[in-house]
């Protein structure tokens, strides 16, 4: 896995064996987040990474300057792996949140600049994610939630959809 700007850019960190999820391919990884620095502030912005995986999208982002990352991720492997990372780099700005994401949103409180999520492909819920998200009231005003998903999904009929990029 690897960090692709900011602060932190070029660092690389191998990923143990014992991992499910895979990190967003550099160059999918590199396009959304040119994507976001055109519509909205990276730097000191509050992001929420859904489904984090190896917290490689949440790691660019505090690696971009933003002011505060929350990573929600229910699989053990995968929340020691991004603490360990964290710990690395010293990064006192990231909160990492063990446990169900749909809880999570149900329970959380708190407002995000921008909200991403990547829940597993085959989740029977992805299809929830946007609405769940907003009736959470978890986008503060002119936030961005982006929802990585498979061809299967549709998500246009949403009433806050605005783009759909493939990758």
């Amino acid at each position: 896995m690897r960090i692709i700007s900011g602060s932190f850019k070029g660092r690389r960190f191998q990923l143990p064996n014992n991992l499910k999820a895979r990190p967003t391919t550099d160059f999918a990884k590199e396009s959304l987040f040119n994507i976001l620095q055109n519509i909205t502030e990276i730097e000191d912005c509050t992001a929420l990474d859904l489904f984090a995986g190896t917290g490689s999208i949440g790691l660019e982002f505090i690696s971009r300057g933003a002011k505060q990352v929350t990573c929600v991720e229910q699989y053990t492997p995968h929340v020691s792996f991004i603490r360990s990372v964290a710990e690395k780099l010293k990064v006192d700005n990231l909160l990492l949140v063990k446990g169900d994401v749909y809880q999570y949103i149900n329970k959380c409180g708190r407002q995000f600049d921008i909200v991403f999520a990547d829940a597993p492909y085959a989740d029977p819920r992805l299809s929830e994610i946007p609405s769940l998200v907003f009736q959470a009231g978890l986008l503060k005003s002119g936030a961005w939630l982006v929802v990585e998903h498979s061809h299967h999904n549709d998500f246009s009929e949403e009433p806050h959809f605005k783009e759909l990029r493939k990758y």
